[in-house]
This record gives structure tokens, sequence and C-alpha cells, in this order.
């Protein structure tokens, strides 16, 4: 009988439908979220959710407020355990890294990540696979950037994500 969240090639889908990236992240993501809970539901409140963002990670409350609107995928003001997990395992320690990058390329005034600094950034970053490629980083550009050709935050914490487990597979 199959093991429920077993993992075969990572990253991969189980067949209850998570995502599993690294199994050893499974551990860590408990440990950190049962710190916060206050109650024996695998949940946390958004203030909760917001402390450990801040405490954990080293984000101040705007930036924890970002994550947890991004994570919180079913708006319902609160953090589930599979919740953080994506976030644990997409992002993680990661956090302030990606939004110090984004703020470097920010161009000025816009909320948009200068795309030709962006490029030369990405060389330098480390993937899933290790450093990207010329048209790997291109790949990833184009698809964030869509048909208006531009990235803000979200676009740019949402590529930085796909780009922290791109293992160079389709």
């Amino acid at each position: 009988m199959a093991m429920c969240c077993a993992a075969a090639g990572l990253p991969s889908t189980c067949s209850c439908g998570r995502i599993v990236i690294d199994p050893g992240y499974e551990d860590e993501a408990v440990a950190i979220f049962s710190k916060y809970q206050t109650s024996s539901a695998r949940r946390l409140k958004k203030t909760e959710a917001l402390q450990m963002f801040m405490n954990e990670f080293g984000l101040n409350e705007i930036e924890a407020q970002i994550f947890f609107q991004w994570f919180d995928k079913d708006e319902n003001e609160v953090m589930s355990l599979w919740e953080f997990r994506q976030f644990y395992q997409t992002i993680g320690n990661k956090a302030h890294d990606m939004l110090a990058l984004f703020y470097q390329l920010e161009e000025p005034g816009t909320g948009h990540v200068d795309i030709e600094r962006t490029f030369d950034a990405l060389k330098h970053v480390d993937s899933g696979k290790g450093k990207l490629t010329e048209d790997e980083i291109v790949m990833f550009l184009t698809t964030t950037a869509g048909y208006d050709k531009t990235i803000d935050l979200h676009k740019f914490l949402n590529m930085m994500s796909r780009i922290n487990i791109y293992t160079g597979t389709v």
C-alpha cells in the first residue's frame, strides 16, 4: 500500500494532493508551526502566523503580512499547516533575502523590478539544480512578466519560489 506523502521523485505530488518538495523540511516545518499553536488544531490565527513569520524568518510586520496574504490560499485569515508547509518548502529561510533582492532591483517609485538588472542578478541565484543558464533565466522572466512585461512584488516572489524548487526538468 502506498504511503501518503512518501517521496518518490522530488518535487512530487502525493496521492493526497499535497506537493512534497523535501521531506526533510517536514519535521522542521511542523516544529516551527507548533511553537505558535494555541489549540490542537493545525491552524494559526492571523496574529499568531504573523508573529511566527516575524520571529522565525526575521520579517517585519509589513513583510509578514505580504507572505501571510500570499500563502493564505483560502483567504480565511487563518494559516493552516498545509499553507505554512507551502511557504516553508518554497521560500522558507530565503524570505528576507527574496524581499531584499526585490527592493534592490526595483525601479524607484514603480513597484516593479528592472528586467535587465533582474536578468543579471538571476545569474547568481541558486535554483533547485544550481545556477540557471541564460535560457532558463529568459524563460523565468518571460513567463513571470507576461503580456505587460512587468514584474511586481507578487510576481517576483512567485518567480523566486519557482526558481527555488526548479530542478531543470519540465
